[in-house]
């Protein structure tokens, strides 16, 4: 992350504002377009996908305990996503 001289673009009035909360220090200003987890890699989309085939297979017959070994996850793991989307 690159660092910004305050003084290059905010006005005086509110550095003024910002120094009687802290002097010299770092602040990080959050965009306002946060995206969500993984929505930019697409890996939340992925997780999604696989998610509901667990679901599916479960309901098709396959055990906890297949789907489990299928997916390399805990049986517990399984469970969640089983219920969660039930």
């Amino acid at each position: 992350m690159k660092y910004i001289n305050a003084k290059g673009f905010l006005p005086d009035v509110l550095i003024e504002e910002l120094q009687s909360y802290i002097q010299g220090g770092y602040i990080y200003i959050p965009s306002c377009q946060q995206k969500q987890w993984g929505e930019v890699s697409g890996y939340r989309l992925e997780l999604s996908r696989r998610n509901h085939q667990i679901t599916e297979e479960y309901h098709q017959g396959l055990s906890v305990e297949a789907l489990a070994g299928k997916y390399c996850l805990s049986v517990y793991t399984i469970r969640k996503i089983i219920y969660k989307k039930s």
